[in-house]
């Protein structure tokens, strides 16, 4: 009995490690199914993007909010998305490292969130960099120099996810206003325009958000920094 409980104890980190490698994998195959989806969404919508409006609404790639509990666990609302038609499933909208819950209602059923200067022109009334940089909201606007290194959606954090806009304020006026997750040995999964998707890890000591609160992210944080750098050109 000694020698298993021994064996055990060797094997179980391993066993762990396994695990979260498997479940980051499949966020990333999900991703670039979501990715995949959007791209045949602009083939059947003459080249527009699928919209990703600050405001709520029907027009929406993705419905309901992760704040609110009728909706958070509300599948319904994920369906009545433009982008699901073409994803057909709700599993590829949850991250499988994804365990948070909204309040007493359960598993939410959304863990990515859409770049906010991709599906719609909602940045340039929101961003006063809107003069300098671009949003897109037809595929041919991707055309231009730069585009095809953009992030599309990303995994983000249980406390700062809400509707399907991931925000990214070029002029640092709210550096991670939309946190990217942790969930990943503390980095976060992304797609790309171009249809790929990383895992990035979060390297910056600022980076970190406990119990229901955050502090304030530098504009200097590194990780900020380096997000931007792939959210839209000039």
């Amino acid at each position: 009995m000694a020698i298993i409980a021994i064996l055990v104890a060797l094997l179980l980190p391993a066993i762990n490690a396994a695990k979260v490698k498997a479940k980051t994998i499949a966020c990333l195959n999900q991703l670039k199914q979501l990715g995949l989806a959007t791209q045949i969404y602009a083939g059947d919508n003459a080249g527009f993007l699928v919209p990703n409006p600050l405001t709520t609404g029907s027009n929406v790639w993705v419905g309901g909010s992760m704040k609110i509990e009728s909706q958070a666990t509300n599948t319904t609302l994920l369906r009545q998305g433009k982008l699901f038609p073409y994803v057909s499933q709700v599993g590829p909208f949850h991250c499988p490292a994804d365990n948070s819950v909204a309040a007493n209602a359960g598993l939410r059923v959304r863990s990515y969130a859409m770049n906010s200067w991709i599906g719609s022109r909602s940045m340039e009334s929101v961003d006063a960099a809107k003069r300098s940089f671009r949003t897109f909201v037809k595929d041919a606007e991707l055309g231009v120099s730069g585009a095809a290194t953009l992030w599309l959606m990303a995994d983000e954090h249980e406390l700062t996810i809400d509707d399907g806009y991931f925000l990214v304020t070029m002029d640092d006026s709210q550096p991670f206003a939309s946190f990217p997750g942790m969930r990943h040995q503390h980095g976060f999964t992304l797609n790309f325009v171009d249809g790929h998707a990383e895992t990035w890890k979060l390297r910056d000591p600022t980076s970190n958000l406990t119990g229901q609160s955050r502090g304030q992210v530098s504009a200097k944080n590194s990780d900020w920094l380096r997000l931007k750098q792939v959210t839209t050109v000039f």
